[in-house]
This record gives C-alpha cells, structure tokens and sequence, in this order.
C-alpha cells in the first residue's frame, strides 16, 4: 500500500475552479412521509440564476429536490433542474448531497431562520449533460458544491476538480 508521502505530487492534492455561484428558488415543499428514519419531502423549484466567468443565465421553472430525512438528522438531496444559459443553450444539472448539523441548527434552518453556514455541513455533487457545442466541456468534468439553506431556497457556491 503507497505511503502519502510516496505518492507523485499529482496525487496528493485536489486543485478547484470555480464554475458559478447557483440560487435556487423553492416556493413549495411537499411532505409525503415515508417509513421512519427515511422520510421524503419534494421541494418544487420554480426558478433561480447562476453565474459564472465561464456560463451564466436562469435555473429553469419545474425542477425538484427530492429529500431523504434520516433517522440521524441528516438530509440526503436528490435534486434536478435544467439550466438555460445567457446564450440560450439548455443543461440538464442533476445534483446529490447532504446536509447535517448540529439538531438546534437544523430545526432554525426548518424554520427558515438564517443560520451561519459554517454551523451546519451541506454539500453537493453536481453532474451536467449538454448537447450545445459551446459547453459540451460540462459533459466530462467532475465538480462539486457548498450550499447555504435560506428561507426561500438554497444557494450554493459550485466547483470544478482539476
């Protein structure tokens, strides 16, 4: 087995870019329920924007954020929306993750209060899937995401991994 410190230089740290900060809007949760420990609440996302140095535009009405709540106090995301670029070219965004934290947290941002996002832990990996030639580039890079939970929705900071 390799020894970190036998590992090429390459390996041995993450480079990131950023790609675009994202808001969401989530005007409606819907709360079905399901077996304890495994709950599900469906949030309709109506809308929003991202910008970025290298794309911009609108978050498309009609995604959803499909929620696990855990028995551990943890929230499992499985989100899906379609970006419309500045330029008019469509993205499909897919995006898992979690978010956790300590239960008083939890149960403000429930509430919808503003809580200092370095209180709680929430993080996304987002995948692309793109027919536009102009960013065909989406369709093979890895990234990941910070989020912060406000009152009508999250925002979240969005990275590439080089």
């Amino acid at each position: 087995m390799a020894i970190p410190d036998e590992l090429p230089a390459a390996l041995r740290d993450v480079g990131l870019r950023p790609l675009f900060a994202m808001t969401v809007t989530v005007p409606t949760v819907h709360a079905p329920g399901g077996p304890a420990g495994a709950e599900r609440r469906i949030g309709d996302i109506s809308g929003g924007d991202f910008r970025g140095e290298r794309l911009s535009g609108t978050v498309l009405p009609g995604g959803t954020d499909w929620q696990t709540l855990r028995s551990d106090g943890a929230v499992l995301l499985d989100a899906r929306v379609v970006l419309r670029t500045d330029d008019g070219a469509s993205i499909a965004m897919s995006y898992t993750g979690i978010r956790h934290g300590p239960a008083e947290v939890m149960a403000r941002l429930g509430r919808g209060e503003d809580i200092d996002p370095t209180t709680y832990y929430f993080r996304i990996a987002p995948v692309f899937a793109t027919s536009a030639p102009r960013y065909e580039w989406l369709n093979r890079i890895v990234t990941i995401g910070v989020g912060h939970r406000l009152a009508h929705g999250p925002i979240y900071n969005i990275f590439e991994i080089l």
